[in-house]
């Protein structure tokens, strides 16, 4: 059966994002887990897997792709998974071959130190034969569901407008939306990772703003001697 259409998933990130866990139901390309049902809880990039919708069932909760899962139906109920074949017995192969050693027709026996031997006969095999035990029956392969790593988390800080700022995101969650910082803690921030041009660039946007804000406080300084240069003036007794 088909998986999740591209209109079931806008409707599953939609009720994501009004707080809600979509329910959908495993295809039987979901291997074994097939016909239980889950939670969506989170969407990752599809352009760094194909297994990107992140479901909850029981204690896991694990990347699926699209081709997995359909949308749960109403008053849809768990299937129970088969429980697992009783192991085969092992096969035991066969204890080691030993040979009576009878005479020939026709052997002479030889008596010596009270012992008797057999003329003619062979000396028996020390040990048994070599054995080579048959495989037991292979065990079907059944797909089972396999970890995946968390997704990606991402740091951003930006300039723009006069103003630093940092967010942060895990995969398609949004962790910290864009805040200001003060330019100091930006350049901290950049001195910890090992980039000399990105290094560079700060300081200049630094140099740039400090000198901007040294011009604007010249004109202010100017403005403000005019300004008590004229209260002076106008205190003046005639």
């Amino acid at each position: 059966m088909a998986g999740l259409s591209s209109d079931e998933l806008q409707t599953i990130r939609d009720g994501l994002a009004a707080g809600r866990k979509p329910r959908v139901q495993f295809t039987e390309a979901a291997g074994q887990v097939a016909g239980q049902l889950g939670q969506v809880v989170g969407l990752a990039d599809p352009a760094e897997s194909d297994e990107w919708v992140v479901v909850k069932f029981g204690r896991d909760e694990l990347p699926f792709s699209p081709g997995d899962l359909r949308i749960a139906p109403r008053g849809a109920v768990a299937k129970k998974a088969a429980p697992p074949p009783p192991p085969a017995e092992p096969v035991l192969p066969p204890g080691p071959a030993f040979v009576l050693d009878q005479p020939a027709p026709g052997a002479k026996k030889t008596q010596a130190n009270g012992g008797s031997q057999t003329a003619g006969a062979p000396a028996p095999r020390k040990g048994g034969d070599d054995v080579t035990a048959a495989p037991g029956p292979r065990k079907a392969a059944g797909r089972s569901a396999k970890p995946k790593p968390p997704p990606a988390l991402t740091v951003t800080l930006a300039y723009a407008e006069g103003e630093w700022t940092v967010a942060a995101s895990q995969g398609s969650k949004v962790l910290a939306k864009p805040y200001v910082v003060r330019p100091a803690e930006a350049l901290r921030m950049v001195a910890l990772v090992d980039m000399p041009d990105v290094q560079e660039a700060v300081e200049q946007i630094l140099t740039a703003e400090r000198a901007e804000a040294e011009e604007q406080a010249r004109r202010l300084r100017a403005e403000l001697a005019e300004v008590e240069a004229r209260l002076a003036e106008l205190a003046e007794k005639p």
